[in-house]
């Protein structure tokens, strides 16, 4: 009998979860404040990082920048200070656990609790399996994957303690279907996802209902890593337009942002097309960029 019952609750909230939807394809979610909030963003030198970095501090966000390139970190953060929010810049190697850990602790102690993590930053190499030095392999999963894990460690306990704050994972398009010479990056990416999907749930298990998650998947974005990108359906996107829809799920609590929204697609088209269909239609979007290749003895 309670299993019956537990099957007809779980039936009317899916139908409720429907039309909440619906609901809100009509009617706008308000965005929560971000006001005071400590934001930190990795990567937050270039690109997406550093627009959306300028983004919280049109929100009176005080903000915590790491970045590799001190020129870069620091350009952010004048641009950030015209706003009249304070920030705070750190040099971090995100390959590097224990560089993370040291810029960690000087956070907590020269800034306070970090509200919102953005584990934004990333490197792509463009290349061929075969092609990839072993070093490169290992430094992008250290970079895109194992540095999630390191940053979330160390400013985890204190959301939990207060049971608020948001963790948002950069991930990309090619975290849900693959893309030839990018096996590393998509390798990466698809972990990144993973991670996401898993740290949500696992956060649910612990009910901790005030600390929310958001994750990131874009098309090619304009950033100046991969020369060259293109494809037949989805435009390159402005970092700018992805920064500002990245924030703006943020502010509105959404786990899952797919920038074009029929990237989401992309899931449901793997579980039900054939193979020979996925591998027609991948062919069909026609994915270019610039890439090195290793020539085989065909080839020459």
């Amino acid at each position: 009998m309670n299993i019956i019952l537990e099957i007809l609750l779980l039936l009317l909230t899916i139908i409720y979860s429907y039309l909440e939807s619906l609901v809100k394809l009509f009617i706008p979610v308000k965005g929560k404040s971000v006001s005071g909030e400590i934001v930190l963003i990795t990567g937050a030198g270039h690109g997406i990082g550093k627009i959306t970095a300028t983004e919280f501090a049109k929100l009176h966000s005080v903000l915590v920048l790491w970045d590799i390139n001190k020129n870069g970190v620091e350009e952010t953060a004048a641009q950030c200070r015209k706003e009249g929010v304070k920030v705070f810049t750190y040099l971090v190697d995100c390959s590097k656990r224990e560089e993370i850990s040291k810029a960690a602790e000087k956070v907590k102690q020269e800034v306070g609790d970090v509200n919102i993590l953005i584990n934004n930053a990333g490197i792509v190499f463009c290349a061929d399996l075969l092609s990839l030095e072993d070093s490169q392999i290992q430094k992008i999963f250290e970079v895109n994957v194992l540095a999630h894990f390191w940053t979330t460690r160390e400013f985890l306990p204190s959301m939990m303690n207060n049971n608020h704050g948001h963790i948002v994972t950069i991930a990309s398009s090619a975290g849900l279907f693959g893309v030839p010479f990018l096996v590393d990056y998509c390798s990466t990416k698809f972990a990144a996802v993973g991670y996401h999907k898993a740290l949500t749930a696992e956060l649910a298990a612990l009910q901790m209902t005030g600390i929310k998650t958001s994750c990131l998947c874009p098309v090619f974005v304009d950033t100046g890593f991969v020369k060259n990108p293109s494809t037949r359906f989805a435009p390159v996107l402005l970092p700018e337009d992805v920064a500002r829809t990245l924030v703006n799920g943020i502010l509105i609590n959404k786990k899952m942002i797919y920038i074009p929204p029929f990237v989401s697609l992309a899931t449901v088209l793997d579980l039900f097309l054939p193979e020979r269909a996925l591998k027609a239609l991948n062919a069909f979007q026609g994915v270019k960029f610039d890439a090195k290749v290793r020539r085989t003895e065909k080839d020459k």
